[in-house]
């Protein structure tokens, strides 16, 4: 029997590229809020302010998440329908956090601003469900408490 889901080799060293541009992506959103700040006079945004977080918790916490307990799922084709969307998810989300702080500051508002954080929003739970399907569909690898080896190995299913 052929199995399409099946990838052959062993995403790890992506994933922690993806952990580093998500750090490098939040010390930028910090630097832009501070230097934003100073030219702002002396008015500052919350959105603006916590626009860092975005990266810092939902990129660079939950793939490192994923990369020390559930590293088997990037093995799967379907994986990278979730790591796409969940990425998108979280560069709307961001993108929107500083719009909205830049509006904010210049003291008008946009009601457009909404469909950065639906769309946002959306894509995050689209890839959060990809990737929950993956690690329940999937028990069988975290139950014998196999965790795959940053080695390259491969899996052959019956």
């Amino acid at each position: 029997m052929f199995i399409s889901g099946i990838k052959l080799q062993n995403n790890s060293k992506k994933l922690g590229k993806t952990i580093a541009v998500y750090l490098l992506m939040t010390v930028l959103a910090i630097a832009v809020n501070l230097i934003y700040g100073l030219f702002g006079h002396g008015v500052h945004s919350a959105a603006m302010t916590g626009m860092f977080l975005y990266p810092l918790l939902g990129g660079a916490l939950g793939y490192l998440l994923i990369d020390r307990y559930m590293v088997f799922i990037t093995r799967f084709v379907v994986y990278r329908i979730g790591y796409n969307s969940f990425n998108s998810g979280l560069a709307a989300l961001t993108v929107g956090s500083f719009l909205k702080g830049i509006l904010e500051i210049a003291g008008t508002n946009s009601p457009y601003l909404i469909i950065f954080f639906f769309l946002g929003w959306v894509a995050v739970g689209i890839g959060l469900v990809v990737f929950g399907f993956l690690v329940v569909s999937n028990q069988r690898f975290l139950k014998a408490g196999k965790r795959m080896k940053k080695t390259e190995e491969t899996f052959i299913h019956e």
